[in-house]
């Protein structure tokens, strides 16, 4: 090889890295990645695939380049049986036993290249297909196991990967391997930081994220914006008589149930623990009376649970005579009075701001009994908010009833 080409090649390999570092998402990374070896390799298509060990399926993640009818740039749910693919579980394990990692090999319409017959049928039969004339497949590896694989195809008529290109595609795909282990270092990163380590749950974080995103959507959409928030009573008791395993196994139970309510309400809603024995549903496009009725299942499947008190549940929805919401802060007051309205009149079953008129006086006379309240935006919150609403007397009650812990 001269040494221009040699140069070119390096760049090649410099450029993928660098598109890699850049990408601000997963897609954009894939896509990176795909277009990066077929750029280096002269083809006209490349795909990046993932070995799904669980049902057993290559998923492919990104085609790039010159697609062939059916194919997508980010596919649904393009997935082949690894069975038909036996090199990907198969012949790399072989490879690796006789020592060093696993290379990249080529493969013609014509049929297997570089003597690697019994493993290449699938692949031919796809080149002839989809009308490619040649491809080079290197396998992906991430913290020593087959990962999965890079694909880069010419078209019929376009000269075939040869040994030159594939020591290229063994060497572009440790790179693409190594980029990969970065995105889901990252991933794994942002998903502690906005997940609750105990439940699973969304955390605190996520949900103010969430809100002021979907009280945009609200005002642009005219989409229903509805908030539930839940306090687990009797988790202080639990905690002191039966310990705290028990206790947090009384969380986990219930962050179960908030999660089967959050499904009931569609993909648009996330299930959160607030923290502490405070939880919270936030749904976006479901009608109010839906959120309701998924709250009151909540409340009863809360009662059922072996350990606890049940739970005392507030909604505020935006399909409810709530009043003007000139910020996200306002419905998480009007849901958490209707919340503390529960606890003291131990509800059974949600209270609902806009259904019941002192949730609203109580929220709203919460922001405005301070002047250090009123001197602060509405989308800010004073830190003493919540604590205002618990120190107020609940309906009904001279001084109010304790709360149950």
């Amino acid at each position: 090889m001269s040494d221009g080409a040699e140069d070119a090649r390096l760049r090649a390999v410099v450029e993928l890295a660098q598109a890699m570092a850049a990408a601000r998402s997963a897609r954009e990374t894939w896509r990176a990645a795909a277009r990066g070896a077929r750029r280096a390799l002269g083809g006209s298509f490349a795909a990046l695939s993932a070995w799904e060990r669980g049902p057993g399926r290559l998923r492919v993640l990104v085609n790039e380049g010159e697609r062939a009818p059916g194919e997508e740039e980010f596919p649904e749910d393009e997935t082949y049986p690894v069975h038909r693919f036996p090199e990907i579980t198969e012949f790399l394990h072989e490879r690796w036993a006789r020592g060093g990692a696993p290379h990249a090999w080529a493969e013609t319409a014509e049929g297997p290249a570089g003597g690697e017959a019994g493993y290449c049928h699938q692949r031919v039969a796809a080149l002839r297909r989809r009308g490619r004339g040649a491809c080079v497949v290197a396998p992906l590896v991430l913290d020593g196991r087959a990962w999965g694989e890079l694909y880069v195809a010419r078209p019929v008529g376009a000269p075939v990967f040869g040994p030159a290109d594939a020591g290229l595609a063994t060497v572009l795909a440790a790179v693409v391997a190594a980029g990969l282990a970065q995105l889901h270092r990252l991933e794994e990163a942002r998903r502690l930081a906005f997940t609750d380590p105990l439940t699973g749950l969304a955390n605190r974080r996520l949900v103010d994220q969430r809100l002021d995103e979907a009280l945009e959507r609200h005002r642009e959409e005219g989409l229903v914006l509805s908030l539930v928030v839940c306090d687990l009573n009797g988790l202080k008791h639990v905690n002191d008589t039966q310990g705290h395993a028990v206790g947090d196994h009384l969380l986990e139970r219930f962050g179960c149930v908030l999660s089967r309510g959050a499904a009931r309400l569609g993909t648009g809603t996330l299930a959160a623990r607030l923290g502490g024995d405070e939880f919270c549903l936030l749904a976006v496009g479901p009608e109010a009376d839906e959120v309701v009725a998924v709250a009151e299942e909540i409340c009863t499947a809360a009662y059922a649970l072996d350990a606890g008190e049940g739970v005392a549940c507030g909604v505020a929805s935006t399909g409810d005579p709530i009043g003007p919401l000139a910020s996200a802060r306002r419905l998480f007051r009007l849901a958490d009075a209707a919340q503390y309205e529960a606890k003291g009149l131990a509800a059974r079953r949600p209270v609902v701001a806009g259904r019941d008129d002192p949730v609203i006086r109580l929220a709203d006379a919460v922001r405005a009994d301070s002047a250090t309240t009123r001197d602060l935006p509405d989308d800010v919150a004073p830190p003493t908010e919540r604590r205002r609403i618990r120190g107020r007397r609940r309906r009904g009650t001279p001084g109010g009833p304790p709360a149950r812990e």
